[in-house]
This record gives structure tokens, sequence and C-alpha cells, in this order.
């Protein structure tokens, strides 16, 4: 089969497993998927026409003023030596990013809008259920997405494969594990495509199906449980999963992005800004297109995403790679950057790197500010069909940021920061936007960045992207009757853990078999 026309079969097939597992939710579900606003009020920042895409584009293309200008000769240098403007944030971690990026993918996706005219909100679909339940990872369920699910276990459990030859370039000789895939065309059978974008990604997608099994095997090795049927069992860990990985969200995640004092202010004094139907939440665009788009500017233009084995006779030594390198061959099984929709012996992730297992392995993540690695301003697809990655001609990230923008007629982020009656950035502040004539009219999402480099220092988010990331978050934990913050406010973790009690991203890891020893 050619490389394109694998491709194509590629695309066509995890295009039909998205739906297939979305179909389940959607029909279920019956009601508007749609977005919404959160201002509906405000003026847009721009009018939506072409010159000013044009000027939006400008602002966000490779070699301008987002671009961080990183020297792109040396991975390791890059993790090493990251220099004034990719500063270190001493607060978190480098998993962090990706663990951002797996919650956007459980609660957003618009696969459809278009990106070179005007896109109106209310007439664009939300292919994901506004919660976080995991269908990302559970699909439409057994029934509705059986290719999810492993059919040679006695208990539902989550599909998943052993890497071969991964023994051989991991430490200790420790077997590794990918998403399960179609062995002609490697496409990933999975609830979400978009969870297979890079190798980090869909490594974290393969930790959360190991720890929903993991569950299950703990459930099921309670002698209370014994004789209970495999969907009671299900049943239960699905909540067990659910409602560990919220307490993550709520505990680690949104403290660590927003500061744990804008958290605590949500929860004690509401939320101001979030209007929603408790039956039918709807997912703001001034969140999914702009605010939690900061993401972006904490992704780091190399990783180190395993310690190889080293030891003699292998001698394969840490995989330090850039995370995109559109120079790589797109139809290469195991190219040089960590680029999804692949398999290798060498693709997997010692999670030793990207949360703090320990005092000396684990690397810090990217500040948050108005600089955007350069890897990420030129995608991969220039040289061919990059699964996953654009296919409009748009390689950069930021001006795909910046003409949705236009296109959704998003509010300024001044207009907004008046409107929730926050401190807001002055024109002398953003000077560096007068040859665009955005100094005094912002881009929400560019507003953000500044806004957390400039007011906390890149640590974390700032007034107007922590509320308005804080009050979608904990308000669709408060919409959602089967989350334990809306269902039973006061539980407490109860899987093993470090501290009793309480459950973070390692605890996770941890139990799901995911962290082999180095």
């Amino acid at each position: 089969m050619s490389g394109d026309n694998r491709i194509f079969l590629s695309l066509s097939i995890a295009g039909a497993l998205c739906c297939t597992a979305l179909l389940g939710v959607a029909v279920a579900a019956d009601k508007d998927m749609s977005f919404t606003r959160m201002f509906p009020e405000l003026p847009p920042f721009a009018p939506p026409t072409d010159a000013a895409r044009e000027k939006a584009k400008k602002l966000g293309e490779k070699g301008g003023l987002i671009d961080a200008l990183d020297q792109l000769d040396d991975p390791i240098l890059s993790i090493t030596n990251p220099g004034d403007i990719n500063r270190d944030n001493p607060n978190m971690t480098a998993g962090m990013t990706f663990l951002g990026q797996f919650l956007d993918h459980d609660i957003t996706f618009d696969p459809n809008s278009p990106l070179l005219e005007k896109t109106n909100p209310k007439k664009t679909t939300n292919f994901r259920t506004p919660r976080f339940d995991l269908d990302s990872v559970y699909g439409g369920g057994p029934e509705r997405s059986p290719e999810l699910y492993d059919p040679t276990s006695s208990d539902i459990k989550l599909k998943v494969e052993a890497i071969p030859g991964s023994e051989n370039f991991s430490r200790n000789g420790a077997t590794r594990f990918d998403l399960p895939r179609d062995p002609n065309t490697l496409v990933a059978f999975l609830g979400d495509r978009r969870n297979d974008e890079n190798t980090i990604l869909s490594q974290l997608h393969v930790a959360m199906l190991r720890f929903h099994n993991a569950v299950i095997d703990h459930l099921r090795a309670d002698p209370s449980h014994a004789n209970q049927s495999a969907n009671l069992i299900f049943e239960m860990a699905q909540r067990q999963v659910r409602w560990h990985y919220q307490w993550i969200i709520l505990h680690e995640f949104l403290p660590l992005t927003i500061g744990p004092d804008r958290v605590d202010d949500i929860l004690q004094h509401g939320i101001l800004f979030y209007h929603f139907d408790r039956e039918n939440p709807l997912m703001p665009i001034e969140f999914s297109v702009a605010a939690y788009r900061f993401g972006h500017s904490q992704i780091r233009p190399s990783y180190r995403l395993n310690f190889g084995r080293p030891e003699a006779p292998y001698f394969h030594d840490p995989f330090f790679v850039f995370i995109f390198d559109d120079n790589q061959d797109p139809n290469s099984l195991d190219p040089n950057d960590l680029r999804g929709f692949k398999r290798a012996p060498r693709r997997f992730v010692d999670w030793q790197t990207f949360f703090k297992f320990d005092t000396t392995n684990f690397r810090p993540n990217k500040r948050i500010d108005g600089k955007l690695s350069s890897v990420v301003m030129l995608l991969p697809g220039s040289r061919g069909p990059a699964p996953g990655l654009p296919a409009d001609g748009v390689q950069s990230l930021a001006s795909r940021n910046l003409m949705r923008h236009v296109n959704f007629g998003i509010p300024s982020g001044q207009e907004i920061a008046r409107r929730m009656d926050l401190p807001v950035l002055t024109p002398t502040q953003l000077v560096m936007l007068k040859p665009f004539d955005m100094e005094k009219s912002t881009p929400l999402w560019f507003y953000i960045l500044k806004e957390a480099e400039l007011m906390e220092d890149g640590l974390r988010l700032g007034p107007v992207g922590g509320r308005i990331v804080g009050e979608v978050f904990i308000g669709l934990l408060k919409a959602d009757n089967t989350s334990y913050l809306a269902a039973q406010p006061n539980w407490i973790p109860v899987l093993p853990s470090a501290t009793a009690g309480e459950f973070h991203m390692t605890d996770l890891l941890t139990f799901a078999g995911v962290v082999p020893p180095l």
C-alpha cells in the first residue's frame, strides 16, 4: 500500500472510530452540543474581515513577535540551556502541559470550523461531552465502542498492546505499552483520535487505559466483590477512575495553573461569569478558543522521552528529541521527533522526567508568557500529510489561534478585564503590538499570555485567564451530577497513594503500573 493511501485509510478509520464512540454519547444526551459565549454583550476585538485575519496571521507567523526564536540544533541543549526566553517554571513539571492537553480533549472537540471565514459558536458542534467524564477514554462504552475494550478479559477492561522490542530500549528490560492499533495501518483505536497527536499524549492515554484496568483488578481482589458481575465491577471502576481523575484536576492541576487562592475563591464565593444550564452546560468560546490555549506557551522545543537502556549489550542512550520537526520524513515509522500515529520500540515515556517522582530526574515546565517555542511555529505538514496536524496551509499554531479569534468574534482581553472589574493591561505594557494596531484591543489569547507574564512572572495564569479557566473547570464539575464535587463533595481518594487521603498524577501513574524503576 502506498504512503498516501495508507495515510488516507488511517484518517478514514480514525474518523469512523471517533464518530462511532461519539454517536453513543450524542444519542444518549440528545441535547444542544454547540458552543456558547461567556460575554455575549461585548464587541469583537476586530471585525471578521480578510484584512483582520491576515493581520492576526502575521502576528503569529514564524520568525515574528511570538516566535521564541529557539536554536534548534541540539534537543539536549534546548532542555539544559533554555535561555532567557523559554524560562523554567520552578513550580510546575513538564508533564502538566500534556495533562492539560488531555483535559482539553476530554471536554472540547471542534473538527469542522473553517480557519478562513467567520464562524458562529451556536452553529459549531462540540463533539465532546462538556464533562470531565473521560469519554475520550471510554468512548460510548463497551456496547457502542467495542473496539476500545479487551475481548479476552472476563472483566470489562480497556485494550492496550505491548510494544514489540521495547524491552531492548527500556531500563531493566521492562516491557512498554502502546494504544491498540490496526496492524496494517497503525491507526489507533481510541475514543478521541487527537490523543495520538504526539507520543507523550498517546502514552498518557495509555496510562489512563491501564489505570482503569488496574482499578478493575483492585476491586476484583477485594473478597467482598468476588461474586459481583463484570458490569457492576465496571461501573464501580469507572466511578473510581473518574473521581480520582477529577480530584487531580481540582487539587493539583487547577491550583498549579491558576493559583490555589483563585481556586478557593471560586469554590467559596461562586461562579460569577460562566452562566450555564445545569442540565446542559455549553462550552464558552472564550475558554476553548482563547483562555485554555495558554498551554501552547508551555510547550518545550524538545523533551527527554525516556532514559534508554545504556547497559551492555544494548547501549541505547536516553531519547532526546524535538516534539515536532517538519524536516522529518512523514512516512517514516520512527521519525526523529515526537509526532504521533507511530509505533516503534523506543517510542515510550519514562514518566520520571515529566512528573516529580524524585528530586533529580524531573524537568520543569516552561513559564506562561508571550512566546511560543519555535517548533510549534512550523507544525509538520509542509513535506507531506501529517495526521492530526494542519492540512490547510497555516502551520503556525499561534497564527491559527489568532485567526480563530477573528472568525469567532471574540472580545478583546481589555474589554473582558473591564467587564470582570479586574486590572487592565495598558497600551504601554502591550506596546509590542502597536505595529498590528492591537495594543488597545488585544486578542484574548495573547492578552492572557502577557497577563500571566507581567502579573504572575509566568508561574501561573493571571486574573482574567485564571478566572475564565477556573470558572469553567469548576462549573463543569458542579454541573455534572455524576462528578464527586456535585454528588459527594466531601469525598476523598480511596486508592493507594503516597499520602493517605490525597491523590496526585504520580499516584495515578504508579497505580497504573506505567512507572518501571530506572
